[in-house]
C-alpha cells in the first residue's frame, strides 16, 4: 500500500497533540465532569463502566480523525507489474465499395457478406490492432488502426456503397492501406484487400502500390469476390428494382501479383462459405508472438477508511445519547 498524497499525514500530528492534551488532563486529576440528572451511577464510588465512558468517546472521536486524515492521503494499492506474452499483428482490410459489391452472388449480397465475415473475423482477434480502408473511384480511411472492438465493429458495420464516387481504384485503396501502416512498429504488418472489379480508376498504379507495400515489409492477402460466370446485380427499372444477370469481372492475374510481390496470397471465394473459410486460414496464417509489458492496476483504498471514521463518529453519537444521559 502507498500514499498518493504522503505529505498530508503530518495532519496525524493533530489528532497525536489531542491525544497528550488529554492524558495530560487526566494524569493531572482534572477528570472531565458530566451533566447527569441523578448521582445514582457515581454513588459507589466511581466503580461502574460508565466511569469510561468520557474517555471512549474522546478514543472515538480520535481515531475517526485519525481515519479521515488517512483517507484524504489516498491509499492505494497496485498489481506487481509482470511481463507476459500474447499474439497480436497490425491488420488493415481496404475493402471495395464500388456499386457492383451489391451484386446477389453471395447471401444477402457481396458487401453485406464481406462485412459480416469480416466482423467475425475481427471479434475473435483480440490482441490485434485493425482499421478499415474503403475504395470505389477514390479510397479513404474508415477506420485508423485501433485495438477497440466496439468501435471498428460498429465502423464495418457502417461500410456501404454511394458514399463516394463509384469505379474501382485498387491502387489508391491499397495505397491508402500502406499509408495508415507505414509508420507502425509491429512485428507483423497485413493488408486483406478484397475486390469483386478491375483497376478501372485511380491516380495510384495497383503495381506501384503493390510495390510500396512490400518496401514496408507489408504482406498483402488479395480476395477477388464473386461467382463464376454471370451473376444476378440489381438494376433500377421503371417498375422497380430487378435482378439482371452480369458477367463476373475479377482481374485475377493482378490480385495474383500485388499478392505474390508482397509475400502474401491470393485467394478467390465465390460464396459466404468460401469466404468464410479464407478468413479462418488468414489468421491461422497470420500469428505473430510478441512480448509485452501488463499495466499495473492501480485500486483505492480510502473508502474503507472513510467508512469506519464514520463509523466511529456514529458510535460516539450513540454513546452520546444513550449511554451518557443514563439515570
Amino acid at each position: 500500500m502507498f500514499f498518493a498524497y504522503p505529505k498530508l499525514l503530518w495532519l496525524l500530528a493533530v489528532p497525536a497533540l489531542l491525544l497528550l492534551r488529554y492524558l495530560w488532563i487526566v494524569l493531572k486529576g482534572k477528570q472531565p465532569h458530566l451533566v447527569v440528572s441523578s448521582r445514582f451511577p457515581w454513588e459507589a464510588g466511581g466503580k461502574t463502566a460508565l466511569r469510561f465512558v468520557p474517555h471512549v468517546i474522546f478514543g472515538l472521536r480520535t481515531a475517526a480523525l485519525c481515519l479521515l486524515i488517512i483517507a484524504i492521503a489516498r491509499p492505494r494499492s497496485s498489481s506487481q507489474m509482470e511481463r507476459v506474452d500474447t499474439e497480436g499483428i497490425d491488420i488493415m482490410f481496404a475493402m471495395d465499395v464500388s456499386t457492383s459489391m451489391l451484386a446477389r452472388d453471395f447471401t444477402p449480397d457481396r458487401l453485406s457478406a464481406a462485412k459480416d465475415i469480416a466482423i467475425e473475423f475481427i471479434s475473435q482477434r483480440p490482441s490485434d490492432r485493425m482499421g478499415i480502408v474503403v475504395f470505389a473511384g477514390e479510397s479513404y480511411t474508415q477506420c485508423p488502426l485501433t485495438t477497440d472492438r466496439a468501435t471498428l465493429i460498429n465502423l464495418m458495420a457502417d461500410v456501404q456503397t454511394d458514399l463516394i464516387e463509384d469505379g474501382t481504384a485498387i491502387g489508391n485503396g491499397l495505397a491508402t492501406a500502406v499509408a495508415r501502416m507505414k509508420d507502425s512498429d509491429a512485428k507483423s504488418r497485413v493488408v486483406i484487400l478484397l475486390t469483386d472489379g478491375v483497376n478501372n480508376m485511380g491516380e495510384i498504379d495497383p503495381s506501384m502500390a503493390s510495390e510500396i507495400a512490400k518496401t514496408y515489409g507489408i504482406r498483402v492477402y488479395t480476395i477477388g469476390v464473386g461467382a463464376n460466370g454471370n451473376a444476378p446485380y440489381p438494376v433500377q427499372t421503371p417498375w422497380g428494382i430487378e435482378l439482371q444477370n452480369i458477367p463476373v469481372e475479377i482481374d485475377e492475374g493482378l490480385l495474383r501479383g500485388i499478392a505474390s510481390e508482397t509475400g502474401g496470397r491470393y485467394f478467390r471465394a465465390t460464396d459466404n462459405t468460401k469466404l468464410s473459410e479464407i478468413y479462418a486460414e488468414i489468421g491461422r496464417m497470420e500469428k505473430s508472438r510478441i512480448t509485452v509489458d501488463s499495466f499495473p492496476v492501480f485500486k483505492d483504498l480510502f473508502m474503507g477508511y472513510a467508512l469506519a471514521a464514520l463509523a466511529c463518529l456514529v458510535l460516539e453519537l450513540l454513546l452520546r445519547i444513550f449511554i451518557r444521559r443514563m439515570p
